[in-house]
């Protein structure tokens, strides 16, 4: 039970290993091991001690006030106290950190005070609801100031108090992971105290589905994620393997429209795209029924999901021709799509190519299709993680497409509000209409903000800010004899108390 390595096999890769700086869902599984967090969501959503053994908070959630644990130390040896609590969250909060998910996770803080070494205050501008859930994420988990004045750059590091510590990280290729042994506080809902099982985790980057599927197969790794649609159910059916799937709350992935510029900037243009894409079809050419097509750009998981946005929009090949012809695109060229004053109605899809899957890819090319019955020359531009920045940065696309998990549906104002324009965050769409229901709803009572959560759910589909496609899961493909997953609120597995029997 105690003892040896774990090694799993991951789809899609990160550039950036510091989870302050990114809102990616591998750093979020691989830095779940190395920092911890001030508080615990456990599976039934509830909130549970973690590096805070209490805490309190104020009638208007303005004031949090969090009791830290004693003798918690960072793996380089130095104490994890309040002073250092204040300085991750501030480094966060300090423009040139560029730490635009982590920011928005904080919310629109007025002052952080380390009142002694044990307590840190927290100070909102206004109430503010969603903290602890935020609290509860990786990219929230504090990480050494000792290590962090020092570094150059954190992209490729991180020294934090968790049950692992960070060996080594390469981009393209994976992270080295190994125990702590001197680890004694995990949260409250961790199944066993002290140090964790293995004596390390290897993830290792294993982008070709066949490699990842074989290696999980042949016993080279105990657990891989993204199982290939087509071999689901033989994984499914292998009496020495398992699948376990974890549907995502959260930001469905979707395609995001950019509204800043023609074609997308006429919502006419936007709804008619919208209204030709067969998500239902195409989610089942590319993940072949292992996924559900999403109805709202909300996941049914998620806190003030509202089912009723689902009738309201759909496929409908017959009012896309109809939308476009009323935009003044009736004409088409020789090719069979759409023109207007001599321009081709073309529409850019930007995408890393290493975070999008190869299934991802093929559903694009499913959508490719089922636009160009309504006249859209829709065009893939596989980019690296450096171009998709660039891209993003100028204002140079048309489309994109990613989902976000969290239980909590502030996650909409991470990217939906116009304070997350690219290069600050994740609001592609680029949208001002939101922001005034996005600021009012983290502070509204829970019948006010069930109400403006469903505006703005029905506002994002309605005028086609997005297209939804599927309700992201977390397939993991794992050998029976590994025990003692547990998951996170935010769908991803949790390697604390795992184990391997022999």
């Amino acid at each position: 039970m105690e003892g040896g390595t774990l090694t799993v096999g991951l789809a899609t890769d990160t550039a950036i290993i510091d989870p302050s700086i990114t809102g990616s869902s591998i750093t979020a599984v691989i830095t779940r091991n190395l920092v911890d967090s001030l508080v615990g969501q456990a599976e039934d959503n509830s909130f549970v001690p973690w590096l805070a053994e209490r805490w309190e908070i104020n009638s208007d959630n303005s004031v949090y006030t969090f009791h830290l644990k004693q003798g918690v130390t960072f793996s380089d040896g130095t104490p994890l106290d309040a002073a250092a609590v204040k300085y991750n969250f501030d480094r966060i909060l300090d423009p040139k950190t560029t730490s635009s998910y982590a920011k928005s996770l904080l919310g629109p803080i007025d002052k952080i005070e380390a009142v002694d070494t044990g307590t840190v205050v927290i100070h909102y501008k206004k109430s503010f609801a969603p903290l602890l859930q935020g609290l509860s994420l990786p990219y929230l988990g504090i990480q050494s100031p000792t290590y962090l004045q020092k570094a150059t750059s954190t992209t490729n590091t991180v020294v934090g108090s968790g049950p692992y510590i960070l060996e080594s990280f390469v981009k393209g290729s994976g992270s080295k992971l190994t125990r702590r042994a001197d680890y004694n506080w995990g949260p409250g809902y961790a199944k066993h105290a002290g140090p964790a099982h293995f004596n390390g985790i290897d993830f290792k980057y294993l982008p070709e589905s066949s490699v990842r599927l074989g290696a999980l197969a042949s016993g080279q790794v105990q657990a891989i994620d993204e199982v290939p649609p087509a071999n689901y159910r033989s994984v499914q059916g292998d009496e020495k393997l398992q699948v376990v799937t974890r549907e995502n709350p959260g930001v469905n992935n979707s395609y995001f429209l950019n509204t800043s510029k023609e074609p997308f900037q006429d919502t006419k243009v936007r709804q008619a795209f919208q209204s030709a894409v067969n998500g239902a079809a195409a989610v089942k050419a590319a993940y072949l029924g292992t996924l559900k097509p999403a109805d709202n750009i909300l996941g049914p998981s998620t806190l003030y999901y509202d089912s009723g946005v689902a009738s309201k929009w759909g496929f409908d090949l017959a009012k896309a021709n109809e939308l476009l012809d009323e935009a003044g695109w009736t004409k088409k060229d020789a090719d069979g799509f759409r023109t207007k004053d001599g321009r081709r109605l073309t529409v850019h899809y930007v995408y890393d190519s290493a975070s999008v899957g190869a299934s991802n890819v093929t559903l694009a090319q499913a959508v490719q299709y089922q636009v160009r019955q309504a006249g859209f020359e829709f065009q893939l531009d596989p980019v690296d993680a450096g171009g998709y920045t660039a891209r993003a940065n100028s204002n140079d696309y048309d489309l994109v497409s990613f989902f976000y998990v969290r239980a909590e549906p502030d996650i909409l104002r991470t990217v939906f509000h116009s304070a997350y324009v690219p290069p600050n965050g994740s609001d592609y769409v680029r949208v001002t209409s939101l922001d005034e229901k996005l600021s009012k709803a983290i502070g509204a009572s829970d019948a006010e903000r069930k109400q403006l959560y469903g505006e703005i759910q029905s506002e994002i589909v309605g005028q086609a800010y997005a297209v939804p496609l599927f309700v992201a899961a977390y397939q993991l493909g794992a050998s029976k004899k590994l025990h003692g997953i547990s998951w996170a609120t935010n769908a991803k597995p949790l390697f604390y108390d795992a184990w391997l029997e022999p």
